[in-house]
């Protein structure tokens, strides 16, 4: 689960390390309780690179559009069970949905496959 204001790590090789979510694109809330819009696996934000590595074409401080592709949190799945990560991790996408970078640093879930995001689900090194 991923909101407002969350950080993550960037995990492609676009240049970018940390990113730092400004609004996630759909998600959703519940009623009487948190108003904050969530972002699950899958789910399109809008992020600002807070750490990127020097000389690469993404710069500190740039936002761009990325989706999530593993959370801490755990995510229940139709079958019953769930599935959590390590760490919470974005890719960095273009406006068409294709990745930024050329290469996917760690497992992917693979609700990403129901969404469409067939390049990343390729590039990935393993699919969880």
């Amino acid at each position: 689960m991923l909101q407002q204001e969350s950080r993550c790590e960037v995990a492609d090789n676009s240049g970018a390390k940390i990113a730092y979510v400004i609004r996630v694109y759909g998600g959703s809330t519940r009623r009487d309780g948190q108003t904050r819009r969530q972002a699950f696996v899958g789910d399109k934000v809008l992020i600002s690179v807070k750490k990127a590595l020097p000389g690469s074409e993404v710069k500190t401080g740039e936002k761009y559009k990325a989706v999530l592709v593993r959370t801490a949190k755990p995510t229940r799945r139709k079958d019953g069970s769930y599935v959590k990560f390590d760490s919470t991790a974005v890719v960095l996408i273009n406006d068409d949905g294709n990745p930024k970078g050329t290469r996917i640093f760690g497992p992917v879930a693979r609700e990403l496959r129901e969404r469409n995001y067939m390049k990343i689900v390729s590039l990935a090194p393993e699919v969880v």
